[in-house]
This record gives C-alpha cells, sequence and structure tokens, in this order.
C-alpha cells in the first residue's frame, strides 16, 4: 500500500501528539507499506530531524511540504488536489478537517463532537456573525467526512456512541482505538523543582469552556481559606480563555503556570495531591491516563470517557455540582495517604492497556482492512 497521513498539525498539541505518535510507530512496526507524510513547509526540517533520530525500519518514506492550513478554503481545493497527484492507495486523515472534495480511499479520525455540545459563540474568540458561520463549516465538512470515509477511527466508546447519534453513521464503520501517553513522562524526570508551591491539587489541560475551570476555581476557593499554603495549579497554554480566567481570578493560591515541559510536568503530576479532572465532555482524558501512569491520584468529572480509560480507579464528582465537588476535594485532602495506598498501583496497572505500539497495529490493521488485503 501507499499510506497518506496528513500531519499538518504535527506540533500542535491533542491531534500533533496523536500524529506523531501514530507516525513513529507505525514506521517502527511496518516494513511493507510505503508512507507519504504531508507536513507545513515551516516545520518540514524539524519534522525530518525527529524522524531521522527515532528508530525506525521503514524507509520507503516520503515527506512533501505543503502551505496549506487546517480550516481553510486551500485545503478544500488545492489540498486535495496535491493529494489526488500522489495516486495513493489510501490517506489517514487524523483530524475531522477533510477536503470534501477528495474522493479516493480514506480513513478519518474523530476525537469528540464537543463542538455539538458547546455551539455558542462564548466557545471562540471570534465575533458571533462569524463564529456562527466557522459552526456551519465545521458541521458540513465534520459530515461530510464522516459519510464519505471508508471507515471512522475514534478514541473511545463514549466518542462512537456520539457520532452514531448525532452523525447518523453506522456502527459498522465506526473502530474504537484507544490513544495512550507519551513515555517521555517518567517518574525518573523529577528533575524540576516544585518545593516552593507547597501543597497542591493540579489541572492540565486548555481552558476552553468545556473545561469546566470556572466551577474547579469556586470549588477550590471554598476549601483553601482552610488550609494554609494550599494551591491550584492550572497547566496550559495561556490562550484567550487562560487569560481572561487568570484576570478573573487574581489569587495567590491560583498558580497559571502556561505550557509545561515533559520534566516540568512529571514533577507536577508526581508531587500533587491529585489531578482534578472536571470536565463536562472529553472524547478520552489524556492527562487522567497521564497522571495514572505516574501515580498520581485522580479525582474527575464523572463522565462516560473517564469511565471508561480510568474505571473504578481514579475518583469521581459530579461536574455541574461546585459542593459536590469541593467536598470530594476536601475529602482527598483529609484522606490522601488512606485513597494514594488503596488506589495508586491499580491505577498505575489500568495503563498498561494503552500503549501508542498497540494503537499503531490497530490503526494498521484497519488500513489493511480497509483495502482487502489478508495476512
Amino acid at each position: 500500500m501507499v499510506i497518506g497521513i496528513d500531519a499538518r498539525l504535527w506540533s500542535q498539541t491533542g491531534i500533533g501528539r496523536y500524529t506523531r505518535n501514530l507516525v513513529f510507530n507505525m514506521l517502527k512496526l511496518d516494513e511493507l507499506n510505503e508512507y507519504v507524510i504531508f507536513v507545513q513547509k515551516k516545520e518540514e526540517k524539524e519534522i525530518k530531524d525527529q524522524i531521522s533520530k527515532f528508530k525506525i525500519k521503514n524507509l520507503k518514506l516520503k515527506i512533501i511540504a505543503v502551505d496549506i492550513k487546517w480550516h481553510t478554503i486551500s485545503e478544500q481545493i488545492k489540498f486535495a488536489s496535491i493529494l489526488n497527484k500522489e495516486k495513493l492507495d489510501l490517506v489517514h486523515f487524523p483530524y475531522f478537517s477533510v477536503p470534501i472534495f477528495y474522493n479516493r480511499p480514506f480513513v478519518v479520525t474523530i476525537h469528540d463532537l464537543i463542538v455539538h455540545h458547546f455551539p455558542t459563540g462564548k466557545a471562540s474568540t471570534l465575533a458571533l456573525p462569524l463564529y456562527k458561520a466557522k459552526l456551519i463549516a465545521y458541521k458540513i465538512v465534520i459530515k461530510k467526512a464522516t459519510q464519505k470515509a471508508k471507515r471512522i477511527i475514534t478514541v473511545s466508546n463514549s466518542t462512537k456512541a456520539e457520532i452514531i447519534d448525532h452523525l447518523k453513521i453506522s456502527e459498522d464503520k465506526i473502530e474504537v482505538i484507544y490513544e495512550a501517553f507519551d513515555d517521555k513522562l517518567k517518574i525518573e524526570n523529577l528533575k524540576f523543582k516544585i518545593g516552593k508551591y507547597g501543597k497542591y491539587f493540579l489541572y492540565v489541560g486548555n481552558a476552553y469552556p468545556h473545561k469546566n475551570l470556572e466551577r474547579l476555581i469556586k470549588a477550590f476557593s471554598k476549601i483553601s481559606k482552610d488550609y494554609k499554603d494550599l494551591r491550584l495549579i492550572l497547566i496550559g497554554k495561556k490562550d484567550y480563555f487562560y487569560q481572561k480566567l487568570e484576570k478573573e481570578n487574581k489569587s495567590d493560591r491560583i498558580v497559571f503556570f502556561g505550557n509545561a515541559t515533559d520534566d516540568e510536568l512529571s514533577s507536577f503530576y508526581s508531587n500533587a495531591i491529585a489531578l482534578v479532572a472536571p470536565s463536562l465532555m472529553e472524547g478520552f482524558g489524556l492527562p487522567v491516563l497521564e497522571a495514572m501512569s505516574l501515580r498520581c491520584l485522580v479525582i474527575a468529572s464523572d463522565i462516560p470517557a473517564f469511565r471508561e480509560i480510568a474505571q473504578d480507579e481514579i475518583l469521581y464528582f459530579d461536574p455541574k455540582d461546585v459542593e459536590d465537588m469541593s467536598a470530594k476535594l476536601k475529602n482527598v485532602i483529609e484522606n490522601e495517604n488512606k485513597y494514594k495506598k488503596e488506589i495508586l498501583d491499580k491505577a498505575f496497572e489500568q495503563t498498561k492497556n494503552f500503549s501508542w505500539e498497540k494503537s499503531a497495529r490497530e490503526t494498521l490493521k484497519t488500513y489493511e482492512e480497509v483495502l482487502g488485503i489478508k495476512k
């Protein structure tokens, strides 16, 4: 097979991490098929350097640099033309933003349908009319992408159910392949000293409205006055939403740390009282898995994705109930050692069910099934 992979989001968080790990592990596992990787022109050299340092077995690799951003008219017209020139047997789009005029076989990964549940201008920096136009375009593209795809990969059964319900796609067309956590986050990587922060709860992720950080801050504020020097540390890129949140919550107890390196993140996870994941909805929940892998206690929203990934190895609260959230935080402070003794080893064992190598093997199997290749 000649397989194309749209890697234009390579350097982004989230989708970029998914794409990088899939590509690295696919090239490591698969010596038979040829791969054509489409990257942003400005990232071409860096990506080539990264791939050259990774131990890969597959040398049948072609990297094509394009100057086409996602969610653009160029993507819909020009990118489709570029793909057609390569005469690929199959293309994998790791994100819903698929050129709807591309008519050769493809697979698409749908990570979540969060926008379907939070369709308001409040979740965007755009003016409301522009946001509504963008929302219409998003719904057209994701609907066409899922209808035309030979197979849809998604990252949890809870998202599969969403796709069936909202996009009216046949269950047989959807394959659940779990994501995994990067092995760069290791308990040995504790070079970053976090002693100055004292005792703290940790949040890792962006500050989009569905992440529910306003309620988390309210819940934390209810209990923080009872515990000297207790802090809430929020890690994530300081975009519009984080800046707005920081402006509205001036407190020396709440630390808006910004982005963290792998070393910093490893230390933050390993020394926290617990990771708190208050999302109203998720497709998967990577920080939860990362925390469990580093034996960090997790307190999270009682939502389907977290239940599916973590099962009974974390503590849950009602994400819409500030009183319940604050009570659970207080309970963990008072019983931290007890919970860590009861849960952490079992939570760590649960993370062994997830690996990027396993994800790559299952993805490759999906490619073969789509093209009718039997082994």
